[in-house]
């Protein structure tokens, strides 16, 4: 058993592919969270692109892939070195990592061939860090028969609470929903795009990493037509469980929607911007129509452009007004709040405790995530 209180990082890199956020978080006896300290690192052009081409397939796939795997523990271990610099610890003073890894699959609904594949190295992390790495959260769940994924809500579900209907929309390059009711079961899944198709498309058409602000969509006019072709997407009817991923969501599928229609790029930006608003409101006022709270988390978080509009298309949505606000409002940075979880979910794992959530992923049953790599 861990002591009391202990100190656990957690490593993020989502969807979007801009970089790492590394999370050194205190965890108490009963699994409280706080963050200590933290960095980011922007990923370097060659990862970010090795990366980035692993999404589809490609020959030479599985060497590509190792490869990218290896470069990303070193790319890990580099931020846990600046990270227990800026904390002045030692590794020893670590109980563990929670490295989540990139996604470069995502295929929950094969039946018993379903799998999802974070590249990673975690015996390179291990090696390189002196600390032991917990890795893999997504297999255990998925061989439960779930999703593996959205895998925060059990974190948000301990960390966040209040007493009102409150709801978690978590923001990176894909959107989840964590349903936190007063009374009833906790309940959440990916509700679609998040920043992804933003980011993707400012990177083919600007050169930008991603969209300051939103500052480039407030610049175009959203086509009504374009966004009923974009929400006509199967994704948005499935009743939950469900989960996405860049599987589903990149700029082929974009491209397929527009078709030959010519749009001046800022309105197709400014179109999907409203497409990450809508969907995650229209999935909340069905499945919790009486949800009285919103926190926003995520990179999505710091979009000024995308908060503003989710507040106004919140009050045609929702007869009950509702209170839209960050995960600052509760004392969490939204850019840390995934970076937080995996430093949870490693310490469930020393814990044997079980982190995922049935009702969320679709799992059979309660179970302990990870696979665990000595240092």
């Amino acid at each position: 058993m861990t002591q009391p209180h202990s100190l656990y990082i957690g490593l993020m890199s989502g969807t979007s592919l801009d970089g790492i956020d590394a999370v050194l978080a205190q965890i108490g006896s009963n699994g409280e969270a706080s963050a200590v300290e933290a960095v980011s690192r922007p990923f370097s052009p060659e990862l970010r692109k090795a990366l980035f081409e692993l999404q589809s397939p490609g020959s030479n796939e599985l060497h590509r892939e190792k490869q990218a795997g290896n470069a990303l523990a070193l790319a890990y271990a580099e931020a846990v070195r600046e990270l227990l610099k800026k904390a002045n610890l030692q590794p020893s003073h670590i109980a563990a990592i929670g490295a989540h890894g990139q996604t470069i699959r995502h295929q929950p609904d094969l039946g018993d061939l379903a799998y999802t594949h974070q590249t990673l190295n975690p015996a390179l992390l291990a090696e390189k860090t002196g600390i032991d790495v917990i890795a893999d959260f997504r297999s255990r769940d998925l061989a439960a028969g779930g999703h593996g994924a959205p895998l925060v809500p059990a974190f948000h579900a301990q960390q966040f609470v209040e007493d009102k209907n409150l709801a978690i929309l978590n923001i990176g390059g894909i959107a989840n929903l964590t349903l936190l009711p007063r009374t009833g079961e906790v309940t959440g899944f990916d509700c679609g795009p998040g920043n992804m198709l933003m980011d993707a498309w400012i990177q083919e058409h600007q050169g930008n990493a991603f969209d300051e602000n939103g500052n480039w969509a407030l610049q175009g006019t959203v086509n009504e037509i374009l966004l009923a072709k974009l929400l006509s997407d199967p994704f948005f009817k499935k009743a939950p469980p469900k989960s996405t991923g860049r599987d589903d969501f990149n700029l082929r599928w974009l491209q397929e929607k527009i078709g030959n229609e010519n749009h001046h790029t800022e309105d197709v930006q400014a179109t999907l911007l409203h497409l990450t608003a809508h969907s995650a409101l229209e999935a909340l006022v069905h499945h919790a129509p009486q949800t009285q709270k919103l926190i926003v988390c995520g990179g999505g978080a710091r979009n000024t452009a995308l908060m503003n509009l989710l507040k106004v298309k919140a009050q045609h949505l929702f007869e009950v007004p509702l209170e839209i606000s960050t995960s600052d409002s509760a004392g969490i940075d939204p850019q840390l709040v995934e970076g937080l979880a995996f430093a949870w979910l490693a310490w469930a794992h020393k814990e044997k405790r079980p982190a995922n959530m049935p009702a969320v992923t679709g799992a059979k049953g309660p179970r302990i995530l990870g696979a665990c790599y000595p240092a």
